[in-house]
């Protein structure tokens, strides 16, 4: 099994930016493909980022050009840095991976961008 902690959301203006962090545990070595996903209030969740098991990023449209996905192996910790935040960026998010047909998914962490 695997728990992730999501952390670094907070209340920051149109414009600025924010680095969340999502910290795995447990069997951490059966992760390969992991990535950010949000769910804005009324709207589906959705994928923002990711890596996939080659070790690839990808990116939501939306998230191009102003997101940034990286990953610390030694700390088993994934990150978001978030540039340019947008008041439509606002939204709980989350980290997931998935492992052997199971998905994982942390508390998450709430992003709110006032305009």
């Amino acid at each position: 099994q695997v728990q992730l902690v999501e952390s670094g959301g907070g209340l920051v203006q149109a414009g600025g930016s924010l680095r969340l962090s999502c910290v795995a545990s447990g069997d951490t070595f059966s992760i390969n493909a992991i990535g950010w996903y949000r769910q804005a209030p009324g709207k589906q969740r959705e994928r923002v980022a990711g890596f996939s098991n080659g070790g690839f990023t990808n990116y939501a449209d939306s998230a191009k050009g102003r997101f940034t996905i990286s990953r610390d192996y030694a700390k088993n910790t994934i990150f978001l840095q978030m540039n340019s935040l947008k008041p439509e960026d606002t939204a709980i998010y989350y980290c997931s991976t998935n492992i052997r047909g199971r998905a994982y998914w942390g508390q998450g962490t709430q992003v709110t961008v006032s305009s």
